[in-house]
């Protein structure tokens, strides 16, 4: 069992006098896997917030109305989270045909995850090797090696096309390259965000992080396609077909951006793990969608 002691703190000055809208991806989803054990959210504006969590992926979006000025947010909380271990060896996987109905939505392409434009690309480099497991970590790998990581290289608009193209990026940009190889072999692969444990300082601060979830067996499976992180210090925010269902933030009007400032720290104790690297799959969910929910 993992436990991590989360904060992130937010800033924008909104410059339109009529104020902005916001919706926030920001709290930690709850599902059977991950317990939100507490949490505290602080808003330097008195603003009325409704938050409501779709059901189908367990992401939680808030939704708040701000005035011109200063808006800064501080979200904190304690997440456990039980990872399911598996040998990767027995990862098999699961052809059309057999897929859970709700896990079909995962194979097609999407708006950044261009799947249906890899197929020869995809066939060419991984159509030869045995399937299963290491068929996506061969995936994951030769995104790796083809893509170098650094920051500010692409924005909202980038696609895998893009990241192919350009062969730089930031850890979406891998993200949306691996799914779209990985659909483009018939493997349902989506996003999960969560924030960058474990990733070298020399990156950058701490940041927001978005990772990949491959349908193998009879879960999905956790594979951090920027190579940049800790899979097993992931807490979930938010699951969807691409970046464009799990934005942290989308904005409503004349809003300045600071950057945001992340803070996960992994907690000891009896029976507690310190996330470390391991050769085990990991999967923080029990079976198809979230928690046992529908995933659409």
């Amino acid at each position: 069992m993992i436990r991590l002691e989360l904060q992130v703190d937010l800033a924008y000055d909104i410059t339109d006098p009529a104020g902005a809208d916001f919706v926030f991806n920001i709290h930690a989803a709850r599902t059977p896997q991950q317990t939100v054990e507490q949490e505290r959210l602080v808003i330097n504006q008195r603003v009325a917030t409704d938050v409501a969590t779709d059901e189908a992926t367990a992401t939680r979006f808030m939704r708040l109305r701000a005035g011109p000025g200063p808006l800064q947010l501080t979200y904190t909380a304690t997440v456990r989270i039980d990872h399911h271990r598996a040998d990767p060896a027995t990862l098999r996987e699961v052809p059309v045909r057999s897929l859970p109905l709700d896990v079909l939505p995962y194979v097609y392409p999407s708006r950044y995850c261009q799947s249906d434009r890899l197929l020869r690309t995809a066939f060419r480099n991984f159509g030869h090797l045995p399937q299963g497991h290491s068929r996506v970590m061969a995936i994951q790998n030769w995104v790796q090696q083809h893509v170098t990581f650094a920051s500010n290289t692409s924005n909202s608009n980038t696609s895998a096309i893009d990241t192919l193209v350009e062969q730089v990026g930031v850890c979406r940009d891998f993200t949306h390259l691996m799914i779209a190889l990985c659909r483009a072999l018939n493997i349902p692969a989506r996003i999960a965000t969560g924030t960058d444990f474990g990733a070298d300082p020399a990156l950058g601060p701490p940041d927001f992080h978005a990772y990949v979830e491959v349908y193998l067996g009879d879960r999905w499976y956790i594979f951090d396609a920027s190579g940049t992180g800790i899979p097993m210090g992931f807490l979930r925010f938010g699951t969807g077909r691409d970046a464009a269902d799990v934005a942290f933030a989308t904005i409503f009007g004349g809003v300045n951006a600071m950057a945001p400032m992340i803070r996960t720290v992994a907690l000891a104790g009896p029976g507690l793990w310190m996330p470390e690297h391991c050769a085990e799959a990991l999967s923080t969910v029990a079976g198809p969608g979230v928690g046992g929910a529908r995933l659409l």
